[in-house]
């Protein structure tokens, strides 16, 4: 899913959302989700009405391995962004590409470690608002686990196009029933970036 919108706070800023790597059930261990480090990942803006790429933001993620004498995900407590206790930190780069000019704006930026469970990430706020970077000109971006938003009921769209609320109109009608959210309580892969207005429209 991708998301764009002012922000509420600072109407001269925008937010570009894009959500990879649905359905993630939180307890997903060993092997945790996390994003791919052979993936070009991308965020379009069209701002001449042609449905074509004016401007691209890219994201590069790598993996780093700190321990490889052991495949678990975190070997102790993560307190910290930093934790050593963590074994397999991600980080990223921003770049920013217009009219076939690359700017890179960030390296090596952090990403917090997915939610695991209240040992192994007892303060995950605390690691999340860490890994919320500033970048040139005011920008600000976040890459990591978050929870799902969005609303859809999986179970009743894909059997046969039918949404419960209209069951007995449907061709084959069953009780009306109130929708069930699918995706409650399953995360996903969130990139967050935020920039001016003024960085996205064509004439500034």
């Amino acid at each position: 899913d991708v998301y764009a919108f002012v922000n509420p706070v600072n109407p001269s800023k925008v937010v570009l959302i894009a959500n990879f790597i649905p359905l993630q059930q939180p307890d997903a261990g060993p092997n945790f989700f996390e994003f791919g480090g052979d993936v070009l990942y991308e965020i379009h803006i069209s701002n001449k009405g042609k449905s074509e790429a004016d401007i691209t933001y890219q994201f590069k993620f790598r993996t780093e391995i700190r321990n490889d004498k052991t495949f678990l995900y975190n070997t102790g407590p993560i307190d910290d962004i930093s934790s050593e206790s963590w074994n397999r930190p991600q980080f990223y780069s921003v770049t920013r590409v217009k009219d076939g000019k690359k700017q890179v704006l960030g390296r090596n930026l952090p990403c917090p470690p997915v939610n695991v469970g209240v040992r192994s990430t007892p303060d995950y706020a605390k690691l999340a608002n860490q890994a919320v970077q500033s970048l040139p000109r005011g920008r600000k971006v976040f890459a990591g686990q978050r929870a799902d938003a969005f609303w859809v009921d999986l179970g009743s769209v894909f059997d046969l196009g039918a949404l419960r609320p209209f069951n007995q109109a449907h061709l084959i009608p069953l009780a009306k029933m109130d929708g069930i959210n699918s995706v409650q309580s399953y995360n996903v892969h969130t990139i967050a970036l935020q920039v001016s207005i003024d960085e996205l429209t064509r004439d500034g």
